[in-house]
Formats: structure tokens, sequence, C-alpha cells
């Protein structure tokens, strides 16, 4: 019933192919989020994932993450109301229709910014997203990043780690990323990502100037 009901839902969504970003935590998806935001404003639409995680400092509700209990999350879960829902470290993360909903109706590319178990999820539905995994150089590299940023405890970094590594072996396997960029230098990186996105990013710039 779910897989079909997606099915439905994504067949129904019209206009440029949205982005199922993927990457494990510290890679810099955030950062080249943001710079794509940034940049492109009016043509990236971001979708806001549900967590039960507590904010981060500088992190606002709505805008990062819609931070909700996880009875209320779980409630929606169950009600339908998700297109992909999983859990990590504790907390449980997901995309909701609504969320998609919102950026499709702006005529915007769609960006979700997702797990692997998320890609995994949508990658049985039939949304024909342009599938990119952002990763970090190396696992030496990653923990770093993490430690300095100075809002994990020991065991909550260990985990990140550990899944990390099994995030880093996923981006690997055949047919699942249309493209897979390592992010070493944050501008090739970025440079990457707009290039990956340039035939959208186009498309949606005509269509604004034509309407």
């Amino acid at each position: 019933m779910y897989m079909r009901y997606c099915s439905r839902l994504f067949s129904a969504m019209a206009g440029p192919r949205p982005v199922v970003l993927s990457g494990p935590s510290g890679a810099g998806k955030s950062t080249l989020l943001k710079k794509l935001m940034k940049e492109y404003d009016s043509v990236f639409g971001f979708s806001v994932s549900h967590t039960t995680r507590s904010p981060r400092p500088g992190e606002e509700n709505g805008k990062d993450y819609h931070f909700v209990t996880r009875e209320v999350m779980q409630a929606g879960i169950d009600k339908g109301d998700f297109i992909e829902n999983a859990e990590f470290s504790g907390n449980m993360y997901g995309t909701s229709k609504a969320a998609v909903h919102d950026v499709q109706a702006k005529n915007l590319i769609c960006i979700l910014d997702i797990d692997m178990q998320g890609v995994r999820n949508i990658k049985q539905t039939d949304l024909n997203a342009i599938y990119i995994s952002i990763q970090p150089p190396s696992t030496e590299i990653l923990e770093k990043r993490l430690r300095d940023r100075k809002t994990e405890s020991e065991d909550s970094l260990q985990r990140r780690l550990r899944a990390a590594k099994v995030d880093m072996e996923f981006s690997k396997e055949a047919g699942v990323f249309d493209v897979v960029i390592v992010n070493d230098n944050l501008d090739v990186a970025y440079g990457q990502l707009k290039d990956a996105l340039l035939e959208e990013i186009n498309m949606v710039k005509k269509t604004s100037a034509s309407s």
C-alpha cells in the first residue's frame, strides 16, 4: 500500500527532477546545500525533514528540520504522512509528503536530504530523481570534522563513524547514485555539484523567464 501510494504520488508530479542528496554526517552536505540555496534561491526548494533529535546550536525549527517528539512523528508515520523514514543513533528522521508538495507547488527543484535507508526506500518508488552522494575523503578526515564540531559525545561520535563507514561503502554500489562527490575541497566539490544539476537549473530558469 505504501509503495503503491508513493508511485501514484510521484507520477503526478511534473516539472524538473527532484534531487536526492545523501552522505554521512560530517561529509559537508549541509555546507554545500547552503551554498547552493544561496546562489540559486529562486531555483531550488529545500525539503525540510522531520527529526526527533534535539536542535544543534543555530538550527531553526521549520528551516533546518521540523523538530518533533517521537510520539508525534510515529503518529505521522502510522497515518502514512511520510514518503521515507529511518532511525539513526536513537533518533527518527523522515521526509513528509507535505514537505515535497510544498516545494513542487512553487515549481522549484525539490531537494531531499536523506540517509542511505531513505535512499533505498525512495529507490523503490518511481520518483525520477537525480541521486547524489556526498562523501568525505577518508574516515580520518571525517572524524576530525566531527570532533571539531564539538557537538557530539564520544559515544555518539563513534556511532556516527561506524555508520559513515557503511555509508561510504553504500555509495560505491552500482546503480544507486548518479553522481558521487568526494568533498576534499569545498569549492571543487561545489563545482561538481553544480555541474551535476546544471541541466535542471537551466530548465527552471527558462521556465521562470517565460512565465
